[in-house]
């Protein structure tokens, strides 16, 4: 069945820059490896892509449309339909001193971010650094050799793949879940409790499945703390380093009625003598014209 819009596919390419030849990205462990291009730290494994979600550059996607499962194609990319031709305006000049302040040592050629934007660092002067905010490959005609393995069914592996895809720290095969039509639960691996931004991950999860999944009416994510794991590694304080599972829905909670006011209580008696014995103490002061000291 040829692709169409909305299809969950996995794909594997490789990227090269049409002016230069030079490989600039793959799926393909031993295609990186050829090019040089290898990173330790990266999984070499078919990519994840909804299409018409721009996971993969807008015109390289609706190229596939129409496309048989198990093609190859090579397909070509101009820069305005790749990353845009290169903007002049987005080069900046930025005092050497900022980057020194953040304990960074520019050096031209390499991607830093800087007010929350990726950039590249073009030129170090003195005093002085040159700053491209242009996407790397604007400006440049792409080249990309894809091949579609496979065009997901399976509605199981289509959660896992949009779960995986907002952690990539972990892999799919460690979340558990458990759904029927209308309720899902997904129970996150020990491995991703401690990530740095795991609860916007989360929302944006939610997200993903009720656009997808629109019969879904809750999901929960659970989390599992076993005692003496957290203890362990000093994460968690000793009173909740016992056994607990936390649960948190997307549906809203419930309005509860707002509680009634309660019975002011009766003042309590402060202890203090009778006005008719101080009266007493002033006549007293006011014949001897001394003032006592009470205690």
């Amino acid at each position: 069945m040829p692709i169409k819009e909305g299809d969950f596919l996995l794909v594997n390419y490789t990227l090269k820059v049409k002016e230069s030849g030079e490989t600039v990205d793959t799926t393909l462990d031993t295609v990186a490896k050829e090019a040089r291009i290898h990173k330790e730290d990266n999984v070499y494994q078919p990519k994840f892509v909804v299409i018409g979600e721009e996971y993969l550059p807008k015109s390289l996607e609706e190229s596939l449309v129409g496309t048989e499962p198990g093609t190859k194609r090579t397909i070509e990319l101009t820069p305005e339909k790749g990353y845009g031709a290169r903007d002049p305006g987005k080069m900046r000049l930025v005092p050497l001193r900022r980057f020194r302040e953040k304990g960074i040592d520019p050096v031209p050629g390499e991607r830093v971010e800087l007010e929350g934007r990726p950039a590249v660092i073009r030129a170090v002067g003195a005093g002085r650094v040159q700053v491209d905010y242009n996407h790397p490959l604007a400006g440049r005609t792409l080249v990309y050799d894809i091949s579609i393995e496979q065009v997901m069914e399976d509605r199981d592996d289509k959660i896992l793949s949009l779960v995986s895809r907002r952690i990539p720290e972990v892999t799919k095969e460690k979340f558990d879940i458990t759904h029927d039509e209308s309720d899902l639960t997904i129970e996150v691996p020990e491995e991703a409790f401690y990530l740095s931004g795991l609860q916007v991950a989360k929302k944006s999860i939610t997200a993903d499945l009720q656009k997808y999944f629109p019969t879904l009416n809750t999901i929960a994510f659970r989390e599992i703390y076993k005692r003496g794991t957290a203890e362990a590694k000093g994460e968690v304080p000793e009173a909740t380093a016992e056994t607990k599972a936390e649960t948190r829905e997307a549906k809203p909670e419930p309005k509860t009625a707002p509680k009634k006011a309660e019975r002011a209580a009766p003042k309590k008696s402060t202890g203090r003598r009778s006005s008719s014995t101080t009266s007493k103490r002033r006549s007293q002061k006011s014949k001897t014209g001394t003032e006592e000291e009470t205690e």
